[in-house]
């Protein structure tokens, strides 16, 4: 997986906090960095644990499958990015303003699931797993951080436009490590 793509994956798992983090700046009102800073570091922080923790579970079956690894692949993002585009539909959900230790916990380890299978996709491609989890994670603190902040202008006018966003990337990966797999594309 080159940086382009990664770049992309990371961009497609943040989405979810972005979308959180845009209604917890309308929910907050008034915000100071701090606010920015607190959601970015939660969400950046799960969504670079948890394709680590999905990473080593993956490498013990990594052998017993690695005939299949493009397909396991393209079918952990196909079901991530078709969540992605499902919820993006649905009716909006209420986040309070809450930045506590509990309320944080809470939407990160949420906000974050997806990147656990994503993580089992990593081991079946050999990823360079230490980079790329920083990558994730810096992504996603910048995303939730810039989400804050848009959440207070605008309000969650862009939320289900950025789920909708990074389902169909995640989906494009997926596609592209499919057909890369049986050879179709180079």
């Amino acid at each position: 997986m080159g940086i382009f793509e990664l770049f992309l994956l990371a961009v497609g798992l943040s989405m979810d906090a972005f979308a959180v983090s845009i209604c917890k700046g309308l929910s907050l009102g008034k915000i100071k960095t701090g606010h920015m800073c607190i959601a970015g570091a939660w969400f950046g922080g799960f969504q670079a644990i948890m394709p680590l923790v999905g990473y080593f579970f993956g490498r013990f079956f990594t052998d017993a499958i690695n005939r299949y690894a493009h397909w396991v692949a393209f079918i952990l993002l196909l079901f991530i990015g078709g969540k992605m585009i499902k919820e993006a539909f649905e009716e909006e959900e209420n986040v309070d303003g809450s930045m506590s230790v509990k309320s944080m916990f809470l939407l990160a380890v949420a906000t974050s699931i997806d990147a656990l299978a994503v993580g089992v996709t990593f081991a079946f491609l050999k990823v360079d797993i230490v980079p790329a989890v920083s990558f994730i994670g810096g992504i996603t603190f910048v995303c939730s951080a810039v989400g804050v902040k848009i959440g207070s202008i605008f309000g969650v006018k862009y939320k289900s436009k950025a789920e909708l966003c990074g389902g169909v990337v995640l989906i494009v990966i997926g596609l592209k490590i499919l057909l890369e797999g049986l050879g179709i594309i180079g």
